[in-house]
């Protein structure tokens, strides 16, 4: 056993993901528990959890804040992240997975892939971090690993790979077969010891097939194993692991493993598979940024630097969580390179000044333990840093650098907030600036035409965990207005040869552009969303400088249409002819005209308002689905699906995201408490009744 946690080589940075209530924090509570890091076993419906620590987690039973835990086993340090898993939170997963190398995704063993479990796995394959199934709760009525292995074949496409087979189903499951090993794991006793032994009678034969089936997969996807399969007809064990960690960390398949977390059976295995499938720091390619205040032309990686994992090389770290504490701002740091101790002084890339390492902790949820430094691969957090935001670079001042920042998805609900009491108004205004800072996906606004202050998120509940965040943290009395969705404008026929002529003569240099303008929807059919840009004027009658002007003003002019002032989303807009002057043009001249010439073609064309759609998927008793059809369909829902799975029901609908304000308490009424939904933004559609 390996015993050097700081070697790279046994580092192992990974996320807990899932769909809400697959069981990611008790996956994680299992993994410290036997890890030895936790003494007890936390349970999420007793408030017990060491993950779930906010007030809130512990009151809804839900994962809301992303949460940093570290432990050992086998010789390697873990640091995982248990992520949420409502879509409400996507954006911390977002910001998760960029500074993840591996992740393990869990899956429901009696729903298989959910909604949300596929957000996040394309999440992560947008972000290239490989990873490794758990399929859970196979102690429960209807568990299927068959099933379940189908579902992640056939709906998130990559190769699944079974390495297990269960000991019993339902209430007697007890173990697992390892295929790789060919050896029984079980478990007498929640709490209990593993105990690995000879595979039983009744399931040698069936794991002989199943090994075998598993030696033929791997054999197709990996060459190494395809040789020792012709020559000897076999993949050795040795082989075959080593064959699966190349197929987890190139993306070519997906190690599927099961069990029980909350009877606490399979969590062995699934560390092992960690530390044996997912990359180290030294695995994954090293860190790309661009040198300090230059732009980078899109396509162009001649000027990127790339910083590997070397405890020697300049540092380089990416912030991608802020918290404020009572004790002091955290900030949680993924370092890429280079070294940090206690005191040094490094640069904030981004706000270009430079910052104190005030303190090193390595984080327990909640808890805190102070180092001395944080080394390549290390995911610690650090206080005394005044400007750093998520997204934050952190690098060595004598060699400048600015990381690639997670992206912040766009929000589509708001609300509008405000203190009852005006004396609490300038307390509240310094709460949301706190929570719009620890939050990027929340937006902070005042509405230039009613002057409320206007709070903007990912959801309803969303913003229902903010508001009582300030309430609870700051004891202020809060008052919120009735959510309301982002609303777009788009366009359904578009007009050509728009002309448009700026000219301003007030002494001096005057201003001339000359532009023909052709507007068209980006899509055949409303709903689209995007922005197009394109010039085919010819012999020059149009610098390409100018050009690239009247693209900036058209864009300009995108964030008011003409309907209701929505911003304008879904066009194509063709710059077909134009004009210049010998002394009058400039650049500005011409970004003058594309706003104006746009803004006059939308007068001109027929719009239409555009309302963001979500996919949403109801599970209910059998004898709950004439009542929830019922109610879809009055909220303008437009059925897709419906499934029946353990004796429930599974419908799926694309509802308008503003019909779905109280949609769970509705859904509980008619359910009578048995009835869940999730709700996944997809995009846009027409609003009904409002076109010119």
């Amino acid at each position: 056993m390996r015993t050097d946690l700081t070697s790279l080589t046994t580092v192992r940075n990974l996320g807990i993901l899932a769909h809400v209530d697959a069981g990611k924090t008790t996956v994680t509570e299992r993994i410290l528990y036997a890890t030895g890091t936790t003494h007890r076993r936390g349970e999420v419906h007793d408030g017990t959890t060491v993950t779930d620590f906010d007030p809130q987690e512990r009151d809804r039973g839900i994962t809301i804040f992303a949460a940093a835990v570290s432990c050992a086993w086998d010789g390697h340090r873990l640091n995982l992240i248990d992520t949420p898993g409502h879509v409400d939170f996507a954006d911390e997963v977002e910001r998760s997975l960029r500074v993840l190398d591996g992740a393990v995704a869990v899956f429901d063993a009696v729903a298989g892939v959910e909604p949300q479990s596929e957000s996040v796995w394309r999440q992560a394959d947008r972000h290239g971090v490989p990873r490794i199934a758990f399929v859970n709760k196979l102690d429960r009525a209807g568990a299927d690993l068959d099933a379940a292995v189908a579902s992640i074949r056939d709906r998130l496409h990559p190769a699944p790979l079974a390495v297990q087979l269960p000991i019993g189903s339902e209430d007697g499951f007890r173990g697992v077969v390892d295929l790789i090993r060919m050896r029984a794991l079980t478990w007498a006793e929640a709490g209990e010891a593993m105990v690995a032994g000879p595979v039983p009678d009744e399931l040698r034969e069936e794991a002989r097939r199943r090994r075998r089936m598993l030696e033929e997969a791997v054999a197709e996807r990996h060459t190494g194993a395809l040789e020792e399969f012709c020559t000897q007809s076999a993949v050795s064990s040795t082989t075959l692991v080593a064959a699966l960690r190349d197929l987890t960390r190139n993306g070519d398949g997906v190690v599927v493993l099961c069990g029980s977390a909350y009877r606490n059976r399979g969590i062995e295995p699934l560390l092992d598979a960690v530390v044996a499938y997912l990359p180290s720091p030294v695995d994954v390619p090293p860190v790309r940024g661009i040198p300090e205040g230059n732009g980078v032309p899109e396509g162009n990686d001649e000027v990127r630097e790339e910083r590997t994992a070397d405890p020697d090389a300049p540092f380089a770290a990416l912030a991608f969580k802020v918290n404020a504490t009572p004790t002091g701002r955290l900030t949680y740091l993924r370092v890429y390179s280079g070294t940090i101790e206690k005191g040094d002084i490094v640069r904030d890339a981004n706000a270009r000044r430079t910052e104190r390492i005030g303190r090193i902790l390595r984080v327990q949820a909640d808890r805190h333990a102070q180092l001395e430094r944080a080394v390549a691969g290390d995911i610690v957090a650090v206080v005394g840093l005044k400007s750093a935001r998520a997204g934050t670079t952190l690098c060595d001042p004598a060699a400048p650098i600015v990381l690639e920042p997670p992206g912040v998805a766009d929000p589509v609900v708001s609300v509008a907030v405000e203190a009852r009491r005006t004396a609490d108004s300038d307390r509240l205004a310094t709460a949301l600036a706190r929570l719009a800072e620890e939050d990027p996906s929340l937006v902070v606004r005042t509405d230039p035409e009613t002057g409320q202050t206007v709070l903007s998120g990912m959801g309803e509940l969303h913003l229902e965990v903010a508001v009582e965040k300030i309430r609870r943290a700051q004891g202020l009395d809060v008052g919120v207005g009735r959510p309301r969705v982002a609303y777009r404008e788009t366009v359904v026929r578009g007009v050509r040869g728009h002309v448009h002529r700026h000219v301003k003569q007030d002494g001096g240099a005057g201003q001339f552009a000359h532009v023909v303008l052709d507007v068209e929807p980006l899509h055949p059919e409303p709903g689209g969303t995007g922005f197009a840009f394109r010039s085919t004027v010819v012999g020059g009658r149009v610098p390409q400088e100018y050009v690239r002007a009247v693209e900036a003003g058209c864009r300009d002019a995108l964030a008011e249409g003409p309907l209701a002032g929505h911003p304008v989303t879904g066009l194509r807009v063709t710059l077909t002819d134009g004009s210049t002057h010998v002394k009058d043009s400039s650049e500005m001249a011409f970004r003058t005209a594309g706003r104006a010439a746009l803004l006059g073609a939308l007068r001109d064309s027929a719009m239409t308002v555009l309302e963001p759609v979500a996919e949403v998927t109801v599970t209910v008793p059998e004898d709950a689905v004439g009542g929830v059809l019922g109610d879809l369909a009055a909220r303008r829902g437009r059925v897709t699906g419906s499934a029946v799975r353990a004796g429930a029901a599974v419908v799926t609908a694309t509802v308008p995201l503003s019909e779905l304000f109280g949609y769970a308490t509705r859904l509980r009424g008619r359910s009578q408490g048995r009835g869940t939904f999730t709700a996944r933004p997809t995009g846009y559609a027409v609003a009904p009744g409002v076109i010119r």
